[in-house]
């Protein structure tokens, strides 16, 4: 647990780049570099968590921190992942701290998002070189990430999946992947966690208790979000009212693209902001309520989930399905990671020497991002 811990601390200090970059940290550090989990089992949870609301890559996390040390493992990787940007949203809430005047920390943000293209460039790599093995998989993976870059919103994101794997149901055909009805435990742990999600739903609701009415409007914002943490703002705006300015918002929005971890985490900035509640315990509730329904939904699904992976068609459809999921990170490699931090030729350059070095010599993302920080200071010195 100490050792999940820990590992996803020093990511949540260095992730930035959005879920997509973090998807691609958790694939070279736990698939390639610790190999804490397969790359197939990998794939197939990152899939299971795109279907569910609430932050893809947190629940990823979380899946990975559990299939490695159990529930405590779970709780372990989503402390260590988070902890940073909360402390940092907290802190800047609570002394209105101007992050983005900070030349310094403008340049850091700039060798982060270099790096991130580097990461999820490797990540693209690596799967694609497992599940991409014929013309029908690699068709489905090009015309997923064609999908997503003509099309947005949540219908756009989960069709190709949907499609995919329902392609590999009925053209094709794999060995049994095992038993086909989960263990009675397992839909125990599906009843009780879903019950619970719904009963958090409804309970708070009812009370008139300020904190309690605050975890009620976080936790519904983090139960009805799909498509990451963008779309948590206009939730929470008209869920919240009057409890914190506009400008709270707008600030909170800016603070959290600037640091590290998930987006999820401008609940820590607007929690800290909430009028007549202690900034840090606001901050704390606020950060809790908002990734719960994502935790319960996740292991809530994980039986049913396992269940459907070890039907025999669902073997084929899986097939189909890791095909897409590589076309919907080759879709989002370029918007937004590569939009976002390529701006000319010498960019190109630096990202494809950062590509070759982590292939060539398995470096640690530290290491790179070092090297891309003197690339990017080296550049605005000239």
């Amino acid at each position: 647990m100490f050792d999940v811990f820990f590992r996803f601390l020093v990511l949540g200090c260095m992730s930035f780049g959005g879920p997509v970059a973090h998807i691609g940290y958790f694939q070279r550090e736990f698939v390639d570099r610790r190999k804490w989990i397969e790359e197939e089992k990998f794939s197939t949870a990152l899939s299971l968590c795109q279907f569910l609301p609430g932050p893809a890559s947190s629940q990823l996390g979380m899946f990975i921190g559990y299939h490695r040390a159990g529930y405590l493992g779970a709780i372990a990787a989503f402390v260590g992942f988070t902890f940073p940007s909360f402390a940092l949203l907290t802190a800047a809430a609570v002394y209105s701290a101007q992050l983005g005047d900070s030349t310094w920390l403008g340049l850091l943000i700039a060798a982060a998002k270099l790096l991130a293209v580097v990461v999820v460039a490797d990540a693209i790599w690596t799967m694609a070189k497992k599940f991409i093995s014929d013309a029908v998989t690699f068709i489905v993976c090009i015309a997923s990430a064609g999908w997503i870059l003509w099309q947005t919103g949540l219908v756009a994101q989960l069709l190709p999946i949907v499609i995919a794997g329902a392609l590999g149901w009925f053209f094709i055909r794999k060995p049994e992947a095992g038993k086909e009805t989960p263990k009675a435990m397992g839909w125990t742990q599906t009843f009780v966690l879903f019950g619970v999600f719904v009963a958090l739903l409804v309970i708070p609701a009812l009370s008139s208790a300020p904190l309690v009415n605050m975890f009620n409007h976080f936790y519904q914002a983090g139960s009805f979000v799909f498509g990451g943490g963008h779309v948590v703002l206009p939730l929470l705006q008209p869920l919240i009212g009057d409890a914190v300015s506009g400008d709270a918002l707008v600030e909170g929005y800016a603070a959290a693209q600037l640091v590290p971890g998930p987006m999820f985490t401008i609940a820590s900035y607007i929690g800290a902001s909430m009028d007549g509640i202690h900034p840090v315990i606001g901050s704390i509730v606020a950060t809790i309520a908002i990734f719960l329904p994502g935790a319960l939904l996740l292991f809530a699904a994980l039986p049913v989930w396992q269940a459907v992976m070890n039907h025999r068609k669902f073997a084929g459809s899986v097939v189909l399905i890791n095909a897409a999921v590589v076309g919907l990170l080759v879709a989002a490699f370029y918007q937004p990671v590569w939009v976002s931090a390529v701006y000319g030729i010498a960019d190109v350059v630096a990202v494809i020497v950062g590509f070759a070095v982590l292939r060539k010599f398995n470096l640690s993302v530290f290491w790179l991002l070092a090297g891309m920080l003197v690339y990017v200071v080296a550049k605005s010195m000239i």
